[in-house]
């Protein structure tokens, strides 16, 4: 049975940084993608980034290029979201899922076959 299990969300001003984890056991194959997604109150669940366990091909949505960087282990199923420069329209449930074949789509969340419950971010001063 897979599980997934995020954790590392919290309550950061604007302008700071926090660090999501997602640790995935029960994975059989190594050639999955491991996505972040999250959702606001009132708006549909959104990409944010995703990770080629393979090979470390990563995807970003533009929102988040070049302060969000998601990085993994091979080896430990694990992955990290760095989130740097926060901002208030960062805020939400930020949720781990798993591709179990990675594909360019990973950013989808119809795509997704398995899902962590999620973690609240909020950005607010």
């Amino acid at each position: 049975q897979v599980r997934i299990v995020e954790s590392g969300g919290g309550l950061v001003q604007p302008g700071g940084s926090l660090r999501l984890s997602c640790a995935a056991s029960g994975l059989i194959s190594d050639f999955y993608a491991m996505s972040w997604f999250r959702q606001a109150p009132g708006k549909e669940r959104e990409g944010v980034s995703c990770i080629s366990n393979h090979d470390g091909t990563t995807y970003y949505a533009d929102s988040v290029k070049g302060r969000f960087t998601l990085s993994r282990d091979k080896n430990t199923d694990t992955a990290w979201l760095q989130m740097n420069i926060l901002k208030p329209e960062d805020t939400g449930v930020y949720y781990c899922a798993v591709e179990r074949i990675a594909t360019m789509s990973c950013l989808r969340p119809s795509n997704m076959d398995y899902w962590g419950q999620g973690t609240q971010v909020t950005v607010s001063s």
